[in-house]
């Protein structure tokens, strides 16, 4: 049977490399093959994408990697993303990526290690920048933390905290959005273990637990969260990669399963994805096995709405893969591949 819960995807990726900008697809309900119906290169370097459905259609907005970062909005309801608005400037430099809270936009902005705040206007379209969060601080590794790296911006479950997560200070910020004034208001910093470079993080189903990955080294740290005080508290280590693991491991993306038994990480270089069994409390992460991510450098990792599928941007090999996952192990296997040029990441309407 069908099943009409599989969506469309959109897809992320670096013309600077060649790729062809914001890719969209359709997807097959029963296979999860992915068919692409157009694309649009209006913004170079659309590296994250952030989309929002409305009963009008769907909105996608983009970040532009680029020196003098900006947002951007599209009409993807139909098969060819089309630009709407204009190409609206971040005040921060190679953003890289992008999260709707609360009628804003939200960038995490690696170069500068600062967060902006855009309003977005009634059409969907993002305003001026209201505000920038300037992070401070570096961290041990001296060739990547010679200062703050703003690497992601979320809203927490509740939509009343926001979290930044950045590389180069080894630290998650607490803020709170002031929505009339659309700035970032701190609330308080967690410091994980210095050098590992956290990049990403994603929150357990039960909205307690969070997982932060690093990216300068394999590992993934499990914290407890607390949205009535606003406090993120690490409390476990677990690597993504096996002992003994030789050469280059850059981990890029965590997914938590839709039932919180398993934890997905797509790793660049080792080109694999990290298979992590996680206990009915959330707070204990074992490795139970790595798969090949179907290509060269998995940079994102998306799991689709049905929660059966996942999908890997693969960089360097131009490809995204899907791959079904065993309902017991969460073992994923690849049963599709779709050619996209240089892909940054993967996105559900």
């Amino acid at each position: 049977m069908a099943d009409s819960s599989a969506g469309r995807v959109f897809i992320g990726s670096y013309t600077s490399a060649g790729g062809r900008g914001v890719v969209a697809a359709a997807v097959d309900p029963q296979t999860g093959a992915l068919k692409e119906t157009g694309a649009s290169d209006a913004v170079a370097d659309p590296s994250y994408l952030a989309a929002v459905t409305t009963p009008a259609g769907t909105v996608l907005y983009a970040v532009s990697e680029t020196a003098d970062g900006a947002v951007a909005a599209f009409d993807a309801t139909g098969p060819v993303p089309r630009p709407i608005g204009r190409r609206v400037p971040v005040g921060g430099d190679h953003p890289v990526h992008i999260a709707v809270s609360q009628g804003h936009l939200m960038t995490a902005n690696y170069a500068s290690g600062s967060v902006s705040v855009l309003p977005v206007g009634t059409d969907g379209t993002p305003d001026p920048v209201a505000g920038v969060m300037q992070h401070e601080g570096a961290g041990p590794v001296a060739d990547r933390q010679t200062g703050p790296h703003a690497h992601q911006v979320l809203p927490d479950p509740t939509g009343r905290w926001v979290l930044s997560v950045d590389l180069g200070t080894d630290s998650v910020r607490i803020c709170a959005l002031d929505t009339a004034a659309g700035a970032l208001a701190p609330h308080r910093e967690t410091a994980l273990r210095p050098g590992t470079g956290p990049r990403h993080l994603a929150f357990h189903p039960d909205g307690r637990h969070a997982y932060v990955l690093g990216e300068l080294e394999p590992t993934v740290t499990v914290c407890r969260w607390d949205a009535s005080a606003g406090l993120l508290e690490p409390v476990a280590e677990t690597a993504v990669v096996p002992a003994g693991t030789a050469g280059t491991a850059y981990p890029s993306a965590p997914v938590v399963a839709k039932d919180g038994r398993h934890l997905w990480v797509a790793v660049r270089g080792h080109d694999t994805i990290a298979v992590l069994t996680l206990d009915g409390t959330g707070e204990r992460a074992a490795l139970a096995a790595t798969v090949p991510s179907g290509g060269h450098w998995p940079r994102d990792l998306a799991l689709d709405p049905t929660g059966r599928r996942l999908y890997v941007a693969n960089e360097r090999s131009g490809s995204v893969t899907c791959l079904s996952i065993a309902p017991e192990t969460g073992v994923p296997s690849p049963t599709s591949t779709l050619t996209v040029p240089a892909p940054s990441c993967v996105t559900f309407a």
